[in-house]
């Protein structure tokens, strides 16, 4: 048998709202423990200057104890 104990996820987005909105969304889902979150701004520059701006975001799912593993997860992720 094997178990999902945790996965990381790295999400980009626009602006510093939406990366917060992002994780207080994480935080309130039952179907996981967050473990940890963090975001990072990032500049794309060309010949010295910025041209886009965007946020990365990663949060950390926990989803079993290693050493106690209790539920079969299953993730399914569709691209659209």
């Amino acid at each position: 048998m094997k178990y999902l104990i945790q996965t990381v996820e790295t999400y980009r987005v626009d602006s510093e709202s939406e990366a917060e909105q992002l994780i207080q969304e994480a935080k309130k889902d039952t179907k996981f423990d967050l473990l940890k979150s963090s975001t990072e701004k990032k500049d794309v520059k060309a010949k010295g200057e910025i041209i886009d701006t965007y946020y990365k975001v990663q949060l950390n799912k926990g989803f079993n104890e290693i050493k106690e593993p209790e539920t079969d997860v299953r993730i399914n992720y569709e691209v659209n």
